[in-house]
């Protein structure tokens, strides 16, 4: 059974319970996301981290500082491929009402939806600073705290302004079609004009709206999941590395060894190496 390992740290924002913070540590494998009655702030805390979403049926991946929204009385699914840490900043749907009572009834709670991928430096900075405090045992007291969940409260609120509009974007079922696809092909040329006619949309339209779906570029995704791709063909060890960089669509061993080492610090020999250390 996959464990989810938690170490929750609390603030206190006009009641001890308002505002929360809990460090979690989630396994590779199928994990539920049960009902709550409170908002979720989720800060991926790790480096690319990709998974299943259950509930829009589709492949994501997170890198650090990518936020996830959860309101109350959503819940959801997914399955981790590799594990990961996350930062999880829990709001109480009261302190959310105060706020936007508080701003004139310009930000309605009503709006807030279940959000993946955001990206908001002002949300990461402020997941950043409550971690801190807490993590020195909360030396400024809970009116910090109190100001950070404010803060936090008044963003999410307006977080339809952080999000690109929804009009004209890939629908889950274009989306789906062309993961699949770059999945089934990697090792093949793939070009942005062969993934519109997969999406049935024009080249533009799917540069511009699968990074406003996955957080990065059309380009950079193909690029980490050959990587990726590379990466667990070489720890099997049953290929050479020519071979390896063929099938997971690099044009030789140098380009493989190249990326590689961009994206996730590591050349085809130095995975080779730590399988022969860690068999």
């Amino acid at each position: 059974m996959n464990r989810e390992c938690m170490r929750p740290q609390f603030a206190s924002a006009r009641s001890p319970s308002d505002v929360a913070m809990i460090a979690r540590h989630i396994e590779a494998g199928v994990h539920r996301l049960p009902r709550a009655p409170h908002h979720r702030v989720m800060v991926h805390a790790s480096a690319a981290t990709r998974s299943y979403c259950n509930q829009v049926g589709r492949y994501f991946v997170r890198r650090a500082g990518d936020i996830d929204l959860v309101p109350a009385g959503e819940e959801g699914g997914f399955e981790a491929e590799t594990a990961f840490d996350t930062i999880e900043i829990v709001l109480q749907p009261a302190l959310m009402e105060r706020v936007a009572a508080e701003l004139g009834g310009r930000a309605l709670v009503s709006r807030l939806d279940t959000r993946h991928l955001l990206r908001d430096q002002r949300i990461e900075h402020l997941a950043r600073a409550l971690r801190s405090d807490l993590d020195a045992g909360a030396p400024s007291g809970s009116l910090f705290a109190d100001s950070i969940g404010a803060a936090l409260a008044v963003r999410l609120l307006g977080v339809d302004d952080i999000d690109v509009e929804r009009t004209n974007r890939l629908s889950d079922t274009q989306l789906k079609r062309v993961l699949e696809h770059i999945e089934a092909a990697l090792h093949e040329p793939l070009s942005v004009h062969r993934l519109a006619r997969v999406a049935g949309a024009s080249s533009s339209h799917l540069r511009t709206w699968f990074k406003v779906a996955t957080g990065v570029t059309l380009h950079r995704y193909v690029l980490r999941r050959r990587v990726e791709r590379a990466h667990a063909l070489l720890q099997q060890g049953d290929l050479s590395t020519s071979e390896v960089a063929e099938l997971a669509g690099f044009a030789h061993q140098s380009h493989l060894a190249h990326w590689m080492r961009r994206e996730i610090g590591q050349t085809p020999r130095d995975v080779r190496r730590a399988r022969r250390l860690n068999p």
